[in-house]
């Protein structure tokens, strides 16, 4: 009995020593099959930073994020986009996400996911030119705005075949593209704003017929200038006349290659925060009182005047419809995982939707977890819901 023991013994010895030794000769190494891969945690990418004008909002989100990630369950892997779209493993402090310092750690190794389901993971680049393969048991990507929020990074890791959080590749597309989600709700019956639209290249060719357009179909100023692909109410103009009409949509023409104008609605601004896959949980409402003229990027980030109310300041009734309508806004578009749905609610009792935001910042001011926690779903609660439902739509358990 001792004997074969013992003989069991070498033979596992020789077998690790063979799969060592092809090791040392393979120039991709898969952390999965070594020591460094831990069997009782999963192990999560948060990918943050990004090309887009969100890229600085990106960076802070993630830092919340990562916090809020219970590493007694997870094991953490930050993999950051620079502005020009390089991506690289990041194993540094997080404090030093926030703040951009990340990107001058020489520790950093470039590495990105790869499409082949095979790998179902990331391939990091080493300084010597070697190669690693870090499976992944989800993605939580971190980016708002183009190449990030807008189907375009979904549809990799659906090629990956990784399970990650937020809505699938359709939904982020629609709701990224103001004008599609306008048209959207337009179908499915749900009210919001009038508006019109035209690409950018019509203006260039005709500027005279696309404002003649605008001017027709949406008659009484002030109008809304939007890009129809842009994150944090970048490049939006509040237009009072045709010379500055002019103005708002060359700025948004810089932003997209379709322009949005809609007319000007008088109301108070109010948000649901938006949790689930098939059977969404809706959050209390909150409202937003802007310090500008309205809640633009400077509004929501920089201007300590813009002010949250939670619970917003309308009817118990009010807040019911509001509720009811982002949870029918919601499904109607097929989002899953979360996202936060915006209204402007007038003092006639109107509701009307006016957008929805399939990745919401994740800042100490944003209005996303703020309002999930008023609704009883605080930090790292909320961040473990978002990645079971990743799990959960992906068909996997945790």
């Amino acid at each position: 009995m001792l004997k074969s023991t013992i003989r069991n013994i070498h033979y596992i010895i020789y077998i690790y020593h063979r799969i060592a030794d092809a090791k040392a000769n393979t120039l991709i190494t898969d952390h999965k099959d070594t020591e460094e891969w831990i069997m009782d945690k999963k192990r999560i990418a948060v990918i943050f930073g990004g090309k887009s004008s969100e890229h600085e909002v990106s960076r802070v989100s993630a830092s919340y994020v990562i916090s809020q990630i219970p590493t007694e369950k997870y094991e953490i892997v930050t993999i950051g986009i620079t502005k020009t779209g390089r991506w690289f493993l990041y194993t540094g402090a997080l404090e030093n996400i926030a703040d951009g310092t990340w990107e001058k750690d020489e520790n950093n190794r470039t590495a990105f996911i790869a499409p082949a389901p095979s790998v179902h993971g990331i391939i990091i680049i080493n300084k010597d030119g070697t190669t690693e393969k870090l499976p992944l048991d989800v993605v939580f990507p971190v980016l708002h705005g183009k190449n990030g929020e807008d189907g375009t990074l979904q549809g990799l890791l659906e090629m990956s075949e990784i399970p990650y959080v937020g809505c699938g590749v359709l939904a982020s597309a629609e709701c990224m593209d103001k004008v599609s989600t306008n048209i959207m709700f337009e179908h499915a019956g749900i009210d919001q704003a009038k508006f019109t639209w035209f690409y950018s290249y019509e203006y260039e060719e005709n500027a005279e017929k696309c404002i003649a357009k605008a001017e027709a179909e949406l008659p009484e100023y002030p109008l809304f200038v939007k890009p129809a692909n842009a994150g944090s109410s970048v490049g939006i103009s509040k237009a009072h006349n045709r010379d500055e009409l002019i103005k708002a949509i060359e700025k948004a023409a810089k932003e997209d290659s379709r322009i949005l104008i809609e007319e000007s609605i008088v109301g108070k601004e109010v948000e649901c925060a938006v949790l689930g896959n098939k059977d969404p949980f809706v959050s209390i409402p909150g409202q937003i009182a802007p310090a500008a003229e309205f809640y633009d990027y400077d509004a929501k980030y920089n201007n300590a005047e813009s002010k949250l109310f939670i619970p917003a300041h309308i009817s118990d009734e009010l807040a019911e419809k509001v509720r009811k309508t982002a949870a029918a806004a919601y499904t109607a578009l097929g989002c899953e995982g979360l996202s936060r749905v915006d209204f402007f609610v007038t003092d006639e009792g109107r509701i009307l939707l006016n957008e929805i935001n399939t990745l919401p910042g994740f800042t100490s001011i944003s209005m996303y977890p703020k309002l999930m926690a008023a609704s009883g779903i605080d930090g790292s609660e909320l961040i473990e819901k978002l990645i079971s439902l990743a799990f959960e739509r992906a068909g996997k358990n945790v």
